[in-house]
């Protein structure tokens, strides 16, 4: 067992977060579980790099004196695996909200679902989602989209080094994706939808 020492000195932990869990859920619950085991009334946890609550996989938390390293570890390269669902969209650019319109995909062939990830790969500039936890006048996008306003997001410099479909089951395309920090990956597949004159 990790002695509260080990903890305060600093851990990485990782963390295969379940589906629907905000990564805040993880930090929050790591450290009542801590602060619950040692008798204590606070210490230092943080995640390095959110995943979204539709995602699932290994999520990077840290406590203690470790905390001073999440911005190194933040700036590795990722991978990312997942499926997109071609000829409709939906407002969060995930399963988190309804499909809102729906667009042909029988122009789509193979060739072409190869050729449109070259146009993703390098450094491009992405709009993050707006239901999202970007912050814009000191509110999470997010906050401001549920409450009916309309949101404007400012497009990102993100790196994508490597995108490839690894399965064709249409109307489902299968892909991994490796990236730098900031990537939104529904962001990515929403502008990969448009990029085959459908949605995704």
């Amino acid at each position: 067992m990790i002695s509260l020492d080990e903890f305060q000195q600093g851990r990485v932990l990782l963390i295969d977060k379940p589906l629907d869990w905000t990564s805040f859920d993880v930090v929050k619950k790591i450290r009542w579980n801590i602060c619950r085991a040692f008798d204590i009334k606070k210490i230092k946890v943080g995640h390095a790099g959110t995943l979204d609550p539709k995602a699932t996989g290994l999520l990077i938390v840290c406590t203690g004196k470790f905390t001073k390293k999440i911005n190194e570890i933040q700036a590795q390269t990722k991978v990312y695996t997942g499926t997109m669902k071609l000829g409709a969209t939906t407002p969060t650019f995930d399963t988190e909200s309804e499909e809102n319109q729906i667009f042909p995909i029988e122009h789509i062939t193979e060739e072409q679902l190869n050729q449109a990830t070259q146009k993703f790969l390098g450094e491009i500039q992405q709009h993050p989602p707006i239901h999202s936890a970007v912050k814009k006048d000191g509110k999470r996008l997010y906050e401001l989209a549920r409450a009916g306003e309309v949101v404007e997001t400012e497009a990102r410099t993100v790196r994508i080094d490597e995108f490839k479909i690894t399965k064709i089951e249409m109307p489902f395309v299968d892909f991994e994706v490796q990236c730098g920090k900031g990537t939104y990956i529904r962001s990515l597949a929403n502008d990969f939808g448009e990029a085959l004159n459908s949605g995704a």
